[in-house]
């Protein structure tokens, strides 16, 4: 085993829905507090459920700068140094922006955790509000932007956010996550125009005072990607991934590419697989991921199978200690790990501290990344 590196880069993705502060959610929670709505009446669904869970900082505000310096430096002291806020842009403007813009980049401590931006480009179903949940392919906003869309977004982009000091940057280029691929390429025309709408992109960071800009891919299988169409059809996915342009990939959910309805343990292994495959097939750095767990069912009234079992934070810190041992590994790409999640609640897979395990998961990230370089 390699020698442990003195500091690693522990980026943990934020849901940004557990505000009432963008109008819009109401129209799935209605009550006014964001997703917290489903988390606060969540039930067992069969015998042994592990839920109800609760809070332990309360159902707060994640758009209030005060509740965020909480948050941040519990975040800090645990080891988590990075925060991945998902991203949307839906009906030709922004959606869940504030607990990005009035919560994390108000808070006075916001230097303490970085950030950079994933653009959680999927279409919006019904998934979002428990009553209507059950309804499948229901679609509210589509995803999908052209060219001239797609510009608007990236200027807003540089200027709102890449520029920020507290952006995480990869070789000082600003790090720009596309978790939907497929709808990427489906809204830009295929794969030629995406690969020249994101060169463009590159170009308008460069004018705007920047080294340029890292684009990173969230994967869905090393085999695969979450991509259809007759350009494609050919084509292995590593060879797409470097002809439209991407600097590096990682994952958002283990869920993706593995069955999860198991014990934690029996993840473990598959993980270990993925990433050895992201490594053999691919030719750009991946950032290894560890999921906490998965489990939706809280955003639905009757059960839905696939439930991780025995995530507790003993076996969690095996996955993490793993994703520290790969990153030992490789020495020549930045110590990033990517984590799910700061507060998926709903997917229960989260390290935010819970009436069940406590503090235990954020514990499990210290033990294992311990003190490093701020």
């Amino acid at each position: 085993m390699s020698p442990r590196r003195p500091s690693y880069d522990v980026a943990a993705y934020v849901w940004p829905s557990y505000t009432g502060d963008e109008p819009r959610t109401r129209m799935f929670w209605p009550e006014g507090n964001g997703e917290w709505e489903t988390v606060r009446k969540a039930t067992a669904k069969y015998p042994g459920h592990t839920w109800p869970r609760r809070p332990l900082w309360g159902y707060c505000n994640e758009a209030d700068p005060g509740v965020m310096e909480m948050q941040i430096a519990a975040a800090a002291d645990h080891a988590v140094n990075v925060f991945i806020y998902d991203w949307y842009w839906y009906d030709g403007r922004p959606f869940l922006e504030q607990c990005l813009n009035n919560g994390y980049l108000k808070a006075r401590n916001h230097d303490r955790v970085k950030f950079y931006l994933m653009w959680a480009n999927h279409d919006v179903t019904h998934l979002w509000d428990i009553r209507l949940s059950h309804l499948d392919n229901n679609i509210i906003w589509q995803a999908a932007v052209d060219r001239r869309e797609f510009e608007v977004i990236a200027r807003r982009l540089i200027e709102r956010y890449f520029t920020h000091p507290s952006y995480y940057t990869i070789e000082g280029r600003p790090v720009f996550m596309i978790y939907d691929l497929n709808r990427l390429v489906h809204g830009l025309g295929g794969i030629g125009p995406t690969a020249e709408a994101l060169a463009w992109f590159r170009q308008e960071a460069v004018r705007a005072g920047l080294p340029g800009l890292h684009l990173q891919l969230t994967s869905w299988g090393a085999r695969r990607l979450n991509l259809a169409g007759s350009d494609t059809a050919d084509t292995p996915p590593h060879r797409l991934v470097r002809q439209i342009g991407f600097d590096s990939q990682t994952h958002y959910q283990m869920v993706h590419f593995t069955p999860i309805d198991r014990d934690y343990t029996e993840v473990i292994p598959d993980l270990l697989r993925e990433w050895a495959l992201m490594d053999e097939l691919y030719d750009i750095p991946y950032f290894p991921h560890v999921s906490i767990g998965w489990d939706n069912n809280p955003r639905y009234r009757d059960f839905r199978p696939g439930v991780v079992k025995n995530n507790t934070p003993e076996n969690v810190q095996t996955a993490l200690e793993h994703a520290r041992d790969y990153a030992d590994r490789h020495p020549s790409q930045p110590p990033l790990i990517t984590l799910n999640s700061w507060n998926e609640w709903t997917e229960t897979s989260y390290l935010q501290p819970d009436d069940r395990h406590g503090y235990g998961y954020l514990e499990a990230v210290r033990r294992v990344f311990g003190h490093r370089a701020m």
